[in-house]
């Protein structure tokens, strides 16, 4: 059992919200948080637009694939962060859950994606900051 939080961010197609919102947790916290991510209903791919405003900021995101949520991966988390996926996500007692409010990418451009992105990367450097002291 690792000492390192993890953290969970789900969102319905985990193409976009919780794919960028991953990355960007990897970005700050490195090694020091594990990363998950997954959606109720899978997209075949991560959104193009999303891939691309990350791209701008050095976070690659071509290798990610959208996954299934799965109850383990929930059981199992520390903290788990919604994104607009309605009721699907499992509750477990003495688990941080967090939903988060956030515009759907989906069928954006890259200029309607990249408010949503920053608003992720605030987001997510908070939750840094209070996971992990002293590394956002």
């Amino acid at each position: 059992m690792s000492d390192k939080p993890s953290v969970l961010f789900v969102c319905v197609h985990n193409a976009g919200r919780s794919q960028m919102a991953a990355g960007w947790l990897r970005h700050f916290a490195g090694d020091d948080v594990e990363v998950r991510s997954a959606g109720s209903e899978p997209a075949d791919q991560i959104n193009p637009a999303a891939v691309e405003v990350m791209r701008e900021v050095g976070i690659d995101l071509t290798h990610q694939t959208p996954k299934l949520l799965e109850y383990e991966t929930a059981e199992s988390s520390d903290v788990i962060i919604t994104m607009g996926c309605g009721d699907v996500c499992p509750v477990f007692p003495g688990k941080r859950y967090e939903d988060w409010k956030l515009e759907d990418p989906a069928g954006k451009g890259v200029e309607a994606v990249r408010p949503i992105r920053d608003e992720i990367r605030d987001r997510v450097a908070q939750l840094v900051r209070e996971l992990v002291p002293g590394r956002a």
